[in-house]
């Protein structure tokens, strides 16, 4: 059996059951939103699906080749391999594992950064290098195909390190905290605030492919 290719596309209506599946994953999905049947998923898809809005999938599946029996390795014509994965029209099993997400505000051509995973494929590294990939295309201007923010924020509780390190890998900085912001099974939480500028450098972590 091949290595899963993992690579990013937009969010998609049928979707829902795999955002309900990684909600159901872990107890600590509650914190990213209440996802507790389809239509709340469906819900959340279609908040995703406005203007001022990105969502970015995660997938997981396997080049169309391994699906005609052909050997692991194989190029097809209409395919590329990027930062060695492949890149291609079709996936055999397009699953979505994760998410990274951008509110934007377009007049201060800024945006609320977030993102999370499917808790059985967490530990690949596979959020830093998605949340690396969206947050580089986010802050490039839109001559060079990005999307021409200039700014990105995002927060988490100071006792989530692990959300942390997804942060710095993405090239983001701590700038503050904000005490007690948030109250959570009755006790009160400080939050870590980071922020990225079109000017920062840009993070070392490999980016992941986007699908065509």
């Amino acid at each position: 059996m091949s290595t899963p290719s993992h690579l990013l596309r937009p969010v998609r209506p049928d979707d829902g059951p795999a955002v309900l599946a990684a909600f159901a994953s872990s107890p600590d999905m509650a914190r990213q939103g209440d996802v507790t049947s389809l239509p709340q998923a469906q819900e959340m898809i279609a908040w995703l699906d406005a203007p001022s809005r990105r969502g970015v999938a995660i997938v997981a599946g396997e080049p169309r080749g391994m699906d005609r029996g052909e050997p692991a390795g194989t190029v097809r014509a209409g395919s590329a391999t990027v930062g060695g994965e492949l890149v291609d029209d079709e996936l055999v099993d397009d699953e979505l594992i994760g998410l990274i997400g951008v509110s934007i505000e377009e007049p201060h051509r800024s945006g609320w950064f977030f993102y999370w995973q499917h808790a059985g494929s967490r530990g690949r590294g596979l959020t830093s290098r998605a949340a690396a990939t969206v947050a580089n295309r986010a802050l490039r201007p839109v001559a060079d195909g990005g999307w021409g923010l200039e700014r990105l924020e995002l927060g988490h509780r100071v006792n989530n390190p692990a959300s942390g390190a997804v942060a710095r890998a993405a090239g983001f900085v701590q700038e503050g905290i904000e005490r007690q912001k948030f109250l959570l099974d009755g006790e009160r939480h400080d939050v870590l605030i980071y922020g990225r500028l079109r000017s920062d450098p840009v993070p070392a972590t490999s980016e992941l492919p986007w699908s065509r």
